[in-house]
């Protein structure tokens, strides 16, 4: 997930279906993601370069640093300041549905259902030789191109149908502190835990109003329920975070090697380390982690409140706001000890 200094957000989720996925090398979401934000200044035009790449490249390969293959298709939900798109793939083909209103998300399997808004060409012919559509009834991307049983999908007990629940309870009263109640949730699986537990959490607020600035709350550490939402702000003269930035290894980095992830560095930041040092006394002691616990919660509810005056009062000197997120940074740093 990410956004880029135009407003655009792109969120990416791990989808399968009937198609196999590829293991050869060739794509990442994670991929798809990045290059979505570096190149688009609207969320249309970053599906444009998502689906053009997809379509010239591929998606695929491992997603894990591990001799342990871990494949799959590709899920994005896409927005800017005016229009949202959900994009699902199954390897090159492809479905979008503009998002007209109310709430939309995704998890871990395919979503569009019949309103489609701009599909690959050979789309539906692809599913016909395949015999997974008759061409007669109407067409279904998730029921054709995956085992969803679309006419369950919004009540079984899945992410995807909890994620739907969660915000359809707060439909037309959703603010920032409601997405991260959401993203905090473990009861509905939306916080994983465990082998792929949440590893990052992000909440953006892009406002229409183009006089003020989009404003995101990225945690860059797991568990969002013990850690900060910390606020960034796109201002010229903004320098490399450097105590939330992974170590970079060159050309040395087993991941440009042949063959692929025959050793596996350590790639954790700053701020990720300290983090997980301060999880451990929150899980084991009752007293000093209660006392980290509300103390991070103060810090977050204090940026939080700084980031509603300036939506409400417009931009404060840009100068001020370079520093935001690295001085977030520290102040929780300065907590975990």
């Amino acid at each position: 997930m990410g956004a880029n200094e135009h407003g655009v957000c792109i969120g990416n989720e791990a989808v399968w279906g009937r198609e196999e996925v590829c293991g050869a090398e060739a794509l990442l979401g994670m991929d798809l993601v990045r290059l979505g934000l570096e190149r688009a200044d609207t969320a249309e035009k970053a599906l444009n370069v998502i689906v053009d790449l997809l379509e010239k490249y591929g998606q695929g390969g491992n997603c894990m640093e591990s001799h342990m293959a871990f494949t799959y298709h590709n899920s994005f939900l896409i927005a800017d300041r005016k229009e949202a798109w959900v994009l699902e793939t199954s390897g090159k083909h492809w479905a979008a549905e503009k998002v007209e209103g109310g709430v939309r998300n995704i998890s871990n399997q395919l979503s569009i259902t019949t309103k489609i808004d701009r599909e690959h060409p050979e789309m539906k012919e692809y599913a016909k030789s395949k015999g997974w559509w008759d061409g007669e009834k109407e067409f279904d991307f998730a029921a054709t191109y995956s085992y969803v049983n679309t006419a369950r999908m919004t009540t079984s007990r899945s992410r995807y149908c909890e994620g739907y629940r969660l915000l359809n309870k707060h439909k037309g009263s959703i603010t920032s502190e409601t997405m991260m109640e959401i993203l905090r949730d473990k009861e509905s699986g939306i916080n994983m835990e465990g082998g792929f537990m949440t590893t990052g959490s992000m909440v953006s607020v892009l406002p229409q109003d183009p006089n003020l600035p989009c404003i995101h709350f990225f945690t860059g550490t797991p568990d969002p329920a013990r850690s900060v939402f910390k606020p960034f702000i796109f201002v010229p003269g903004i320098t490399e975070l450097l105590k939330t930035s992974s170590p970079t290894f060159g050309p040395d980095d087993p991941v440009k090697k042949q063959p692929r992830f025959q050793s596996k560095p350590d790639r954790r930041h700053e701020l990720y380390k300290k983090h997980e040092s301060a999880a451990v006394v929150m899980e084991t002691m009752k007293g000093k982690g209660k006392e980290m616990l509300e103390e991070i919660q103060t810090l977050e509810k204090r940026k939080m409140s700084e980031m509603e005056s300036i939506l409400q009062n417009g931009c404060p000197d840009v100068n001020q706001l370079v520093n935001l997120f690295s001085q977030c940074v520290d102040e929780e740093l300065k907590i975990y000890g």
